[in-house]
């Protein structure tokens, strides 16, 4: 039916405005995906670049270079350009020369929030910092993840770098060598609302690096040790905090902004997988590609709708199980329905903003990143100091909160998509909850899963709510009257990455079994792979040789209920997805376009 009412109303040729005609000029015959060496190369290209040091201090700072050293272990150098050396003495300066003066400056002349107006002498200037760091030791909970750490001591590098926090060199190129030399500072996931910036984690930070006490520790490429012992190790020496030291190191938001840049980091490329997925699920339901038309967004061009039809466009082309309408080459009657269901059709409209959202949360954190985030602030031309707010994390926790929001929309979007693949009023005349073994009556094939994956869908959407407008009001003697809860939000996403990577697990093996099920009622067989759009087939393979199984035309993945334990499927393609490793790389054109792209 589908079929013959295209062919008697064939697909309208754009003739837009110029606003959209590169979109209407471009060839439906769309690229497909690299082949296998080039993502070789692709990747050996990167694990160059991971040698190659990142200069701190010169150039902004990307997200793509924020995963590099967190995750990666990318070394880095903090620059010795002579302007930026002599900006970060001279804020030193401006902060020395203050206190000999007897110069009212907030944190460096006086107490700290509601006790500001508590006059320090030039003598008592340094215990003050140091006391800082004492009063400060309250931090509770789990441990922050390593690579966490190591993004906020890489971020709390590149603030200072700007010669505006009277900090000194030789304190921020320690940073340096602690990333070096693999050595973590013990943090903890509870004890920052956002307000003074992270207080309580970047204290841990700070104690560790001078070696304060042996009460702070570090993890020593792998080995729990004192902060103390680690710098004995590195022969470096203790250090004493001068005037205003203190108060710049821990007065900022560094800690929840890596964490909130490996969560962008990741949501990136979980969102990349998640798109090849939706292609994957759209050949097993044979879906069509009409409703991705560039006709169809030139006329609502909003950037993320548009980029998601260009990219299901490309991961569909020259599928055999699905309709390639937009080339006119129909390979089997497609049954009654006119049109796809709007979970198929909506894609771009419902994920659209979504990427959007992504895209302006890359934006903000990115922002963040590469500014001065403590307080107060130096303006050595003018050879003055200014008292401000940028330790608010609001940005962080906002973009956190809308962070896990998105992840939960995604979710929802799969889950009705496997709903779909399940029921065999929808999906096209496939098994019921898609039944290997049809023949053996004691089977029941995917409902487990699919229950599995209704257990996460709900929390991630719960997850979704906010955290930035749960602020208390009355801390810290009612100074910290607002704070942004950035690194409680913060810390959430992580979480919400963490379920969302165990859903897309789920999401990824009912592909994997319905295109081999869709494969077998076109033609008869269960290898799939000539089948499937070139586009969508590395990441088909990626997933099973993950799992162990070989392809057979004779079975699909899942045949017998009891011939394998779908937990440790699950859990290997979570530990795939969370290095991030093949599955991820199958997708790195996509994942690319996304950070650098959007």
């Amino acid at each position: 039916m589908r079929n013959k009412l295209l062919n008697n109303q064939p697909l309208q040729e754009s003739v837009g405005d110029k606003s959209s005609s590169s979109l209407h000029n471009q060839s439906l015959k769309l690229k497909t995906s690299s082949s296998i060496e080039n993502h070789l190369s692709i990747r050996k290209s990167e694990s160059d670049q991971i040698s190659n040091p990142i200069v701190v201090g010169e150039d902004n700072l990307t997200l793509r270079q924020v995963a590099k050293v967190a995750k990666l272990g990318a070394p880095v150098t903090l620059t010795k350009r002579q302007d930026v050396c002599q900006g970060i003495q001279d804020s030193c300066n401006y902060i020395a020369n203050a206190v000999e003066t007897g110069k009212s400056i907030y944190g460096v002349t006086t107490g700290f929030g509601g006790m500001a107006n508590t006059a320090i002498s030039c003598e008592d200037a340094a215990a003050l910092q140091e006391n800082l760091i004492w009063y400060h030791k309250v931090g509770t909970g789990n441990r922050l993840p390593i690579a966490d750490v190591r993004a906020a001591m890489l971020l709390r590098m590149n603030s200072h770098t700007k010669g505006a926090s009277g900090i000194r060199y030789e304190l921020i190129e320690r940073m340096a060598i602690f990333l070096n030399e693999g050595v973590t500072p013990h943090v903890y996931d509870l004890g920052s609302i956002g307000a003074s910036g992270d207080l309580v984690p970047l204290t841990h930070i700070t104690g560790a690096l001078l070696g304060l006490d042996p009460a702070f520790t570090v993890d020593f490429k792998g080995k729990e040790m004192s902060a103390v012992e680690a710098l004995k190790r590195l022969e470096l020496p203790t250090l004493s905090l001068r005037a205003k030291e203190g108060l710049a190191m821990v007065n900022g938001t560094s800690v929840m902004t890596g964490i909130a840049a490996n969560c962008v980091n990741d949501a990136h490329s979980l969102f990349a997988v998640a798109i090849a997925t939706h292609a994957l699920m759209i050949q097993a339901l044979g879906g069509t590609n009409q409703s991705f038309h560039p006709f169809i967004h030139g006329l609502k061009p909003h950037p993320g709708q548009v980029w998601v039809a260009e990219q299901m466009v490309n991961l569909l082309c020259d599928s055999r199980l699905s309709y390639d309408e937009l080339n006119g080459d129909n390979h089997f009657d497609g049954g009654d329905l006119i049109q796809d269901r709007y979970s198929m059709r909506c894609l771009p409209q419902y994920l659209g903003p979504v990427l959007d959202g992504l895209s302006d949360i890359a934006s903000q954190i990115e922002t963040e990143i590469n500014s001065v985030t403590d307080n107060p602030l130096i303006d050595v031309k003018r050879q003055s100091s200014y008292h401000g707010g940028n330790f608010l994390g609001q940005y962080v926790g906002v973009a956190m909160d809308r962070l896990r929001y998105f992840m939960g929309l995604i979710a929802k979007h799969l889950d009705v998509q496997i709903a779909l693949l399940v029921t065999p009023e929808f999906n096209g005349g496939l098994p019921a909850s898609l039944v290997g073994n049809a023949q053996r009556k004691v089977n029941m094939g995917l409902k487990g899963l699919q229950i599995a994956g209704n257990s996460i869908m709900p929390l991630l959407t719960f997850y979704g709510n906010s955290l930035a407008d749960r602020f208390p009001t009355h801390a810290e003697q009612f100074n910290q009257n607002i704070n942004s809860q950035g690194f409680g939000s913060a810390n959430l996403a992580r979480t919400s990455i963490d379920l969302f990577r165990q859903y897309l697990a789920i999401a990824l093996i009912f592909a994997v079994q319905a295109v081999e099920q869709k494969n077998y009622l076109v033609f008869g067989n269960y290898d799939v792979e000539k089948n499937l759009s070139p586009a969508t087939k590395m990441l088909y393979n990626k997933v099973r040789e993950l799992l162990g199984k070989p392809v057979s035309k004779e079975q699909s993945l899942i045949w017998d209920d009891d011939e394998q334990s779908l937990d440790i499927y699950i859990s290997r393609i979570v530990d795939d997805l969370s290095d991030p490793g093949q599955i991820s790389q199958a997708v790195s054109d996509i994942f690319s376009e996304l950070l650098n792209e959007k």
